[in-house]
């Protein structure tokens, strides 16, 4: 599975920490060709939603806006998870490329201007919680083999159970596999569809990739842990 980021020989655990780490306690069956792909055979994209500034633009343009956006909830046919993720900004690299650069001024006051803001910006980083960020994300959701009205309807054991089948033979492994990219092509068409509606509106999208998907989560789930180990 995806979150298999280290060699687990050399990691040792004991049983109760292998049944209930992060990995084991998300409904996840694997991450490929940038779709989430969960144990009940639902699959999902992420869109990552860059923020529109409605403070810079007049009233008239606000409101245009605003009947645009209940324009594309009230026509789509499908449901979509709109997510708002607040995370703590990391200024770690800023800092250090500031460093580097302010080394390299010859003017002394300049120089001694860009060291006070370093130490500036080093005090505000160590006060984590200061400043924060926020990303927004729209999921899309399919099932690759019956309608959505119909699977939503049921139960997350039932659906789990519908998948859960200890007789699989070559003709039903290859059977699931076309119904995973029939149901990646329909779920591509409604990534699709949202993000040229938003792009219409002036608000810019883009399809999380697979790597990104990863790291996300890892960042979601791990957040106090650092950030060059969530890129990984």
């Amino acid at each position: 599975m995806f979150f298999n980021l280290w060699d687990q020989s050399k990691i040792q655990k004991n049983n109760n920490e292998n049944m209930f780490n992060t990995e084991t306690m998300l409904p996840i069956s694997e991450i490929k060709n940038d779709t989430i792909i969960l144990e009940d055979g639902w699959l999902r994209s992420i869109l990552k939603v860059y923020g529109l500034n409605l403070d810079l633009k007049n009233f008239d343009e606000q409101q245009i806006v605003l009947e645009q956006y209940k324009k594309f909830l009230n026509g789509l046919d499908f449901p979509i998870q709109i997510l708002v993720h607040n995370s703590y900004l990391d200024l770690s690299n800023y800092i250090s490329y500031m460093q580097e650069n302010v080394w390299k001024i010859e003017n002394l006051t300049l120089k001694k201007q860009g060291e006070w803001y370093v130490k500036f910006l080093q005090d505000i980083d160590m006060q984590q919680g200061m400043i924060y960020t926020k990303d927004f994300y729209i999921i899309v959701p399919y099932y690759s083999s019956e309608k959505d009205s119909t699977e939503i309807n049921k139960s997350r054991f039932t659906k789990f159970l519908d998948v859960l089948n200890t007789k699989d033979d070559v003709e039903k492994i290859i059977s699931r596999y076309r119904g995973f990219l029939s149901g990646k092509k329909m779920l591509d068409t409604r990534s699709n569809l949202i993000i040229e509606w938003l792009w219409s509106m002036g608000i810019e999208v883009e399809k999380i990739e697979t790597a990104d998907i990863v790291s996300i989560l890892f960042r979601h789930y791990n957040p106090l842990l650092h950030s060059s180990q969530a890129n990984l």
